[in-house]
């Protein structure tokens, strides 16, 4: 398992917003003490790619939002929307 802190626009690290690296070549976002997104990969392919969001936490604050946003690549709009698609699930990721 590798741990990485997020960076900031400008190149610094972001105290509390983590990159975990994890088994199998799973991705975490962590903001503070809590895992905010999971992109897990079935396969070696990344077209089997599937997210899982927290329930209680995917979009608990502007900070976490913001580096959500940038671990998934997309806007909150975006992610809202894939949500209620039913293209990333919302579980509970830190029972």
């Amino acid at each position: 398992m590798n741990v990485t802190n997020m960076t900031s626009s400008n190149g610094n690290k972001v105290a509390n917003q983590f990159v975990i690296n994890g088994k199998g070549g799973d991705e975490y976002f962590q903001s503070y003490n809590s895992i905010i997104a999971k992109k897990e990969y079935p396969t070696d392919s990344w077209e089997d790619l599937q997210i899982y969001l927290d329930k209680k936490y995917w979009n608990f604050s502007n900070t976490t939002s913001k580096y959500r946003n940038k671990f998934l690549n997309e806007t909150t709009k975006e992610t809202q929307a894939k949500i209620k698609s039913g293209e990333y699930k919302l579980v509970d990721l830190n029972d």
